[in-house]
Parts: C-alpha cells; structure tokens; sequence
C-alpha cells in the first residue's frame, strides 16, 4: 500500500469521535496488518512510526499555513470548548496504543520531540502544558524506562531555546516538571562531579566614569567578589586567592556596618516587591551603586553568596587536598558569624530570614552527604505479601556450644581465662535486685500487660531461682505453693499483694515442730555416738556366755520399740509397758471410732505434718542402714538412717507420733 493511504486511513481516524480505546487498536490492524493481533514487531514499529512522524509533520505545517496555534488546528469553532484539535487527538491516540503496548513505549516521546523541534517557542508553550496534563500516563513504568532519555533530551533542548531572563517562568516550568518526572535518585540530574559554571560571568565597568563622583575601588572590589562565587573551587587550592577574596570581602562588610537600613526602607522594599518583576541578575552600572547598596534585598544577594560559599568550603565528604586549612577554617567562622549578624540587623524581619537561611543550608548539607554515598535510590518497592504456602519453614539457628546463652559467653572475652579474673566482670545481684523488676510487674496500679511480664522469660526466672536457693530459702520454699511470684522477696511487694504470698500462723507453727523434730534427732545420734566405750565393753563380759543371745534380745528390744530414755527395758517393765499399751491401744481404737472421715488426731488431711517425701524398702542386699526410737516429753520419734551403695551421704527418715 502506498504511504498517502497509510497518511489517509490515520487522518479519518483523528475525525473519529468518541474515546481512542474504541477505534485505535482497529485503525493500526487495518493499515499495518500485523503477524500478531494485538503487538507489533519491530520491523511494523518502524513502519507505523515513519507513517506518525509524516503525518505529524504535514499537520504542523497546515497549522503554520492557516496561522492557527499548532495545537488549537483543526478545531471546530462552533464546539471550540469541548473540541479537540488534530494534532493533540493524534496524540492522545498514540498514547493510548503505548500504554496497552499494542506498539512500542518510546514511540509517544519521539512525537513530542519533533512537535517542539517544528514549533515555536509560543507554541512550545501549549505543548509543554499538553506533557504536563499527560504527566501521569508518561512516567508509567513500561513508558518511562523507554522514553526518559528522549523526554530530558525534550526539555533540555527546550531550556536552550529560552532565555533565563523572559522566559523564567517557562523555564521554572520545565525544571519542575522533571523533578517530578524524574525520580529523585536519577543520576542524570544529580551534578556528580560538582561542576561549577564559569561561563556565568558578570561583567562591569574597568574604568571609572568620566563627569560622576563615585568610589570607583570599593565599586570594583565589590564586584570583584563575583568572581570567586562563580568557582568556588579556586579558593581552596590556592591560599592568595583565599587572602585576596577576605581582603575584598571585608571592605565589602565594613561599608555594609558604616551604613545601616532603616525599617523604612525594609517597608518600602517590601512595596517594590510587591509590584516589581523578578530579575534574575543586578544591574552592573557604576551610576547605580549607591541605589543598589540601599536596597535590603540586594544586601541579602550579596550576603546569602557568602553563605553558600562557605558552606561549600566546610561541605563534608571533599579530598584532602580540597579541605581547607586550620587557619582558613577560623578566618570562614569568624566571616560566617559577621555575615550571618548583617543579615539579622537587615530589614525586614531579618532574624526570620536568617533562621530561614540556615535551615534551607542544613538540608542542602544532607544532599551533598547523598551525593557523596553515591546517590543510593530512596524508593523502596512495596512488600509482597506471600501466601502460606510460600513460607518455608526457617531453619533454627546452630549454636556453636548448644545454645545462644553459653555461645554468648564463650565469645564474652577475647582470652576466656581472662575473663573469669576481671573485676569488672558481671558478679551476682542482690536478691532484692534481682527480683525488683517481677515486683514491678506484680503491682496492678503499674498496669503492664501479662504479655510484657518478667515470669515470661525462662532464663530470668531460671537464674532468680538460684539465686533464691542460694540467698532466700525461704521464698524459695514458696515457690511449690504459689509459682514463680511466690519467690518475690515480701518486702518488695505492695501490702495488698504481699497478703496473698505471707505464710499462715498454723504453719509457721509446724516448721518450727519439724525444726525442732530433727534437731532431737540429731542430739540422740551424737548422745550414742559419745556412749564411753568401757560400759559397752562391761556389759559385754558379764553376759560372755549368753553374748550372742543378749545381742539378739537387744535388736528384738530396739526393733518392738522397747526403749526408754535411759536404755532397753527390763522384763518387769516390759510386762507392765506392754499391759499398759494394751489398754491404751484399746481406748485409742474406741476413741479414733468416734473422730469423723478424713481427720487424724482431731486434724484434717490438710493438717497432717509428714516429715518425709516417700517411702522407702530396705533389702540387705543393696542397702545399709539402723533404726532408733527414742522419746521427748509424750512424743515418740521414730529415725530411720540409711545409706546407698557407692554413695557418702547419709539418708534421714523421721516419723512421728503421739
């Protein structure tokens, strides 16, 4: 097909009424017939973008032709409002084909580019407000990462053609708009290398007028200073221009000191502002400068200068060969202070401005640290949420010595020997130390939450019972009854909780039985252990002949519990010991007879004093032991005292009864 039809299917299309969804795709399978439905190759890329690109022309050149705006030709006079022209249904067109990828990406930002290279620059204007409206669709991920060279390359060429003093504010338009386009991280509009402008020259007068009395000198010095702001650079390399720059600049600050503003005048400024257009340089005429100096607003261009400069000289982050010297950094801080005192006594408002100022330079410190880290991205994609299946099972970390506690101290010191002799190694709390914080979480008025609770960590708990066992065995005998919180020393604890944890007189009263049960037991073992060994001998020769049988009749005296306070009974005594626990074995059944279910001895279940944890079967074969029976007042204890095999300590079992 030749190209004139090609250029003749598209220009009914752009007449088309209605949304570009409902035809767009159509027109291209129509015209271009493509091998696949819905994308094209690259080889109907380059052929559907040459056909766009000649059309775009020709239109361009019919609107140059009718003397119509280039993005208003086309449009119906009578629908003007809601019409649209050809060239920007054109691209609305092509827009939409790139952002359902039915063609290639960057093909919409090639367009662009020719429109604003075909206009002028009051055209360009109209274009530049056409990208601005399509600013969301254009920075679209699939569109952007095709067309983003080709867009700065767009508005750089833009900002050539304009000039920086009329056309600020389209110039301010275009710069806005790539901050927002661009990401911040973008390193094509990040200066990497700190270029300075030099070609930004301000040119003044060499030589003094001829029929005006001015002070010529401090007119050239002063704008002498512009020199070195536009290269910072050159002061840190070369200490006589430092000196030349601080000479000039403080001939420059004394004259600002020697003649104040009033606050008339800063009133005054402010009505100029007001009504005055922004210029974006000062006029350099010699006949000017006594204006000049009274103006507030030209005082602090001069001064803010000073600022910036110095803030690059102090900025973090330079070589060591730009970093000034130890002199130089006293000679900037005694400037900056001086600058920074003009500015506050300049009207009006000029402690504001200077706050202001100072905040502005702060942040620019924190750009110039991010370009000196390499521009890392601030953007942060969104986290997926992933299902449950996708979770795999993390693997439990391996410790080196078991588990993370003994890791931990394994690695506590470089020489571990060394660390069991520091003295400034952890020692052991205090008890009432240790356990002040689960009194704290014990206290309702403190309001912690039980998740948040000290008895929920193990290891806490774990070292606060040795420490208990070690230092408090009384709260540490709590701890059957009541838990963890029962091992809480009483005094740290508020009253109405202490009453919960405190021990009940009745047993209070049957420790100290048990305390005095065992130490009874003790004094009989010593009392037999110190027996002279002369009167066991006596009794042995006396009774020579029948000695196996008088041994016999005292292990059968000891094991019926014949035993007195003062030895084994006689058989009188027997007789009558064993009449008389007859009689009371008698009395004693009809007595228990009448006491109720479940109470021993006039005492419930819940009073009854065991003295041991269980029981025990001796068998001679593994185990030695002897049994004594002795009396105290109208109670009798029973001692059992035994031993294990390959062991050395002794095993206590006391009973008692009334």
């Amino acid at each position: 097909m030749d190209l004139s039809l090609y250029l003749e299917e598209f220009r009914k299309a752009i007449l088309q009424m209605g949304p570009p969804e409902n035809f767009a795709l159509q027109i291209v399978q129509d015209v271009i017939r493509p091998q696949k439905h819905t994308k094209l190759a690259q080889d109907e890329n380059q052929l559907l973008e040459n056909i766009l690109r000649r059309l775009l022309q020709e239109l361009v050149s019919s609107a140059v032709q009718s003397t119509e705006p280039v993005m208003q030709y086309g449009m119906s006079i009578d629908e003007k409002e809601t019409s649209q022209g050809h060239i920007p249904r054109l691209l609305d067109i092509v827009l939409y084909l790139c952002e359902k990828e039915h063609v290639e990406g960057g093909m919409i930002f090639q367009l662009l580019e020719d429109l604003t290279e075909m206009s002028t620059l009051r055209n360009c204007k109209d274009i530049f407000g056409y990208i601005e409206s399509k600013q969301d669709i254009l920075g679209k991920q699939e569109l952007f990462a095709r067309g983003k060279l080709v867009m700065l390359r767009t508005c750089n060429q833009l900002l050539r053609r304009l000039s920086k003093a009329s056309d600020v504010v389209f110039c301010g338009r275009i710069l806005m708009f790539l901050a927002h386009f661009f990401p911040l991280s973008e390193r094509s509009a990040v200066n990497i290398k700190g270029v300075f402008n030099t070609s930004n020259e301000t040119k003044y007068e060499k030589q003094p007028p001829d029929g005006f009395s001015i002070d010529f000198n401090f007119y050239k010095t002063f704008w002498s200073l512009q020199e070195f702001f536009c290269n910072p650079a050159s002061l840190a390399l070369a200490s006589t221009k430092w000196q030349k720059f601080t000479s000039s600049l403080m001939v420059v600050l004394n004259t600002f000191d020697a003649q104040p503003l009033s606050d008339e005048e800063g009133d005054a400024n402010i009505l100029e502002e007001e009504s005055a257009t922004f210029s974006i340089k000062y006029l350099t005429s010699s006949k000017l400068m006594g204006l000049e100096l009274k103006d507030p607003s030209f005082r602090r261009h001069v001064l803010m200068q000073c600022l910036i400069l110095f803030d690059y000289l102090k900025a973090p982050g330079k070589n060591e060969k730009d970093i000034p010297s130890e002199t130089m950094r006293e000679e900037i801080k005694s400037c900056e202070e001086r600058v920074k005192k003009l500015l506050e006594v300049t009207p009006p408002r000029g402690k504001d401005f200077l706050q202001k100022i100072e905040h502005i330079l702060q942040r620019e410190n924190n750009w110039v640290w991010w370009k000196r880290d390499g521009c890392a991205p601030f953007e942060k994609q969104p986290i997926e949420k992933k299902t449950i299946n996708d979770v795999t099972k993390k693997r439990r970390p391996r410790w080196r010595l078991g588990n993370k506690e003994l890791s931990q101290l394994w690695k506590w010191s470089d020489q571990n020997p060394n660390a069991l002799t520091d003295p400034q190694r952890v020692r052991s709390p205090a008890i009432s130390d240790y356990w002040k914080p689960l009194a704290e979480d014990m206290d309702e008025s403190a309001g912690i939450e039980a998740e948040y609770h000290h008895r929920n960590n193990r290891v806490y708990c774990w070292k606060g019972l040795r420490f208990s066992a070690r230092q408090d065995l009384e709260g540490f005998s709590r701890f059957t009854d009541h838990g963890i919180e029962g091992v809480v020393p009483l005094e740290l604890l508020p009253p109405d909780v202490r009453a919960k944890y405190q021990a009940k007189p009745n047993e209070r009263s049957k420790r100290a039985k048990k305390e005095e049960a065992k130490g009874a037991v003790q004094q009989v073992d010593e009392n037999q252990m110190a027996t002279p060994a002369s009167e066991n001998d006596g009794e042995g020769t006396r009774s020579d002949p029948d000695g196996p049988s008088a041994g016999m009749d005292v292990d059968t005296a000891i094991a019926t519990g014949n035993v007195s306070q003062g030895g084994i009974s006689t058989p009188e005594e027997n007789k009558l010991s064993s009449d008389t626990d007859i009689g009371q074995e008698a009395g004693q059944l009809e007595a228990d007879a009448e006491v109720e279910p479940g109470m021993i001895d006039g005492e419930t279940d819940a009073e009854v004093d065991l003295d041991t944890a269980g029981f025990f079967v001796l068998e001679p074969n593994n185990m030695r032991g002897d049994f004594r029976l002795f009396a105290q007042g109208n109670i009798i204890y029973y001692s059992l005292k035994f031993s294990l095999p390959h062991c050395c300590t002794h095993f206590y079992i006391c009973f008692s009864a009334k």
